[in-house]
């Protein structure tokens, strides 16, 4: 089971925090303020107070024990970045971290951070689902309901046609395209098969989209 750990508990790093927490994934949360942290003490697994810009702190913490860290961490840009590097450093394997901008986007990335979220455009709980399913390698919202992910086709479906699988019946989700190495099917017809490593780019609701991956 994954093992996740989110940094700064303001709105969009308790939004994250809670909704792992809820998918029954272990939770580590850490931030300065100690009522942030009481807030969430019995919603996840441990709910720490600490300044994350001590890397001796996050040792203690445990960040190393963790598969993601979220650097949710808000207006201090200047900490936000520190804390970012910090987790890196320690060897965290996936290290998402939040941005207030493109520039403080890009200043991430060079420090090494695995993905970067905007908080005007990725919401919390939206975020926690993807981070969730290992399997989603893309997420584009259409709108508050609607989505375009691209997902690894699961081991079960390969094998099988998309008639055969018939997801728009079976879970209202539709088959935009199958990306099969180099090639992409676009289209693709209820004959096509899934093969074992394809990419599909799948469309529908959220909700939708969440059960067929958590399958």
């Amino acid at each position: 089971m994954k093992q996740f750990a989110v940094i700064g508990l303001g709105r969009f790093g308790s939004s994250v925090a809670r909704t792992l927490a809820h998918m029954g994934y272990q939770v580590l949360a850490i931030d300065s303020n100690e009522a942030k942290v009481e807030a969430l003490m019995n919603e996840v697994t441990t709910s720490m107070q600490a300044d994350a810009r001590d890397e001796e702190a996050l040792k203690v913490a445990g960040i190393r024990n963790v598969d993601v860290a979220v650097v949710a961490i808000g207006e201090n840009v200047e900490a936000n970045i520190l804390v970012t590097l910090n987790v890196k450093e320690l060897g965290v394997k996936c290290v998402v971290a939040k941005a207030l901008n493109d520039q403080h986007g890009k200043v991430l990335a060079k420090i090494g951070a695995d993905r970067i979220v905007y908080p005007e455009r990725d919401m919390g709980v939206r975020v926690a689902h993807t981070l969730a399913s290992g399997n989603v390698l893309e997420h584009i919202d259409l709108s508050p309901d609607y989505s375009i992910v691209e997902i690894v086709a699961p081991a079960r479906i390969s094998g099988k046609t998309l008639g055969q699988l018939n997801l728009r019946a079976q879970h209202g989700v539709s088959v935009m395209a199958i990306k099969r190495g180099n090639k992409i099917l676009a289209a693709p017809g209820a004959d096509d098969v899934v093969k074992e490593g394809d990419i599909l780019v799948l469309v529908g609701h959220n909700k939708a989209l969440e059960r067929l991956q958590e399958k």
